[in-house]
């Protein structure tokens, strides 16, 4: 199975009308790593990917693709 994380996390911030920077504030984390995270190049810790899950109340397995929020 395919992980889907960097279209989710992209579809997420921009369903939430976030830029990436605004996103990376919310996370404390770079938008530099952002970018890396929506163009597939580096994936995140799991404490991160909670983090993800709880800032856009969905599950982690729909970050990953797995299911349908």
């Amino acid at each position: 199975m395919e992980n889907k994380f960097s279209e989710q996390i992209s579809a997420l911030r921009v369903e939430n009308n976030l830029t990436r920077s605004q996103l990376a504030q919310k996370l404390g984390v770079s938008v530099r790593l952002i970018s890396y995270w929506e163009n597939g190049k580096r994936e995140c810790d799991f404490d991160m990917l909670i983090k993800i899950a709880n800032l856009f109340s969905v599950s982690i397995d729909y970050l990953l693709g797995r299911k349908e929020y």
